[in-house]
């Protein structure tokens, strides 16, 4: 039997990434379920639909989403968008080639300018890749940085030498590493977080009362750091889907 205790319809938002896929289900603003599987699982996929009413579905995608996915999704909503350069944003997104935008990007962006409305924000997204993303307090979006994440830069250290050793990130880093592999977790994570206050308080010089969001894999290597002067919010992204969502609905 479908869940549908207050016999609302849902909302699905889909954030489909290289091997796996995030989902959450939302009644209106609030997300009520989370799943996360491997693309190739699409019987998690059916499970979604068999447990939840859902009306309308938006799937945002770095890859060429296969028929199997489409067509399952389209027998189970009403109303479904597929999230590209054209779709409406409920933001002014100034970005140059808005065809060649993350759409994780522009979903995060998004999701903190509605949680946090008429506020100048930087959105850092610390995945495989981190990004630095600037809207201002009247809702545009300029862009933003790209730049290699924890797990990238740890490899690179490894592959373009020849003796440094692949390092794994160990929950206490040390301020000055005492030996080569300590030396470079402390060199990649204080690299990032002083790459994070250099963003912050840059931008800050101009917009003194900007507000920072933290989202990503790789947030929580971070978040004890920044705890006190940032928002951290793990399904930034979804969020920002789903205000798409409603705002394409709502048409």
């Amino acid at each position: 039997m479908k869940y549908d205790s207050e016999n609302k319809n849902f909302s699905l938002c889909l954030d489909q990434g290289n091997s796996a896929t995030k989902a959450g289900v939302f009644s209106g603003d609030k997300i009520v379920d989370f799943f996360l599987y491997q693309n190739s699982n699409k019987a998690i996929l059916l499970e979604l639909f068999e447990k939840h009413i859902i009306s309308d579905c938006i799937l945002s995608s770095v890859i060429h989403t296969d028929e199997e996915t489409l067509s399952i999704i389209g027998k189970n909503c009403n109303f479904f968008i597929e999230l590209n350069e054209i779709t409406p944003v409920p933001i002014n997104n100034l970005y140059r080639t808005p065809e060649t935008l993350g759409k994780d990007r522009l979903a995060a962006i998004v999701g903190a300018s509605w949680l946090q409305p008429g506020r100048d924000l930087l959105v850092i997204d610390a995945g495989t890749a981190i990004t630095y993303d600037f809207i201002d307090s009247s809702g545009n979006y300029y862009g933003g940085n790209i730049a290699p994440g924890v797990e990238m830069r740890l490899k690179a250290l490894h592959h373009f030498t020849k003796k440094l050793p692949l390092v794994n990130v160990e929950e206490e880093t040390k301020f000055l590493g005492v030996d080569t592999r300590s030396a470079i977790q402390s060199g990649v994570m204080y690299g990032v977080e002083f790459e994070i206050n250099g963003y912050i308080n840059t931008l800050k010089i101009k917009y003194p009362e900007l507000l920072t969001f933290l989202t990503g894999g790789s947030s929580f290597y971070f978040e004890e750091k920044f705890k006190s002067a940032i928002f951290v919010e793990r399904n930034l992204v979804l969020i920002g889907l789903n205000r798409i969502l409603r705002h394409n609905v709502q048409k």
